[in-house]
């Protein structure tokens, strides 16, 4: 098994402790260069609303339940 950099992972441990719920899950589409963030399982939007930084924020009423990055390679 190779060594991994793990920094970039360790990171991430910040944002982690502010996001709205404990659990986080991630999938990231290459072809359409899409990160999907997800608060909530199911993730079934009541609403959503898309960023001038170009992210859709899903919401199930007044709560976050996702976030939807566009163009996610061309970020940090």
């Amino acid at each position: 098994m190779a060594i991994t950099d793990i920094r970039s992972y360790i990171n991430l441990i910040p944002a982690m402790k502010e996001m709205p719920d404990s659990a986080v899950w991630l999938s990231y589409d290459r072809e359409a260069d899409t990160l999907y963030i997800n608060f909530k399982k199911p993730s079934v939007a009541t609403d959503s609303e898309l960023t001038n930084e170009d992210v859709i924020v899903r919401y199930d009423g007044d709560s976050i339940i996702g976030l939807t990055v566009l163009h996610a390679s061309q970020r940090g």
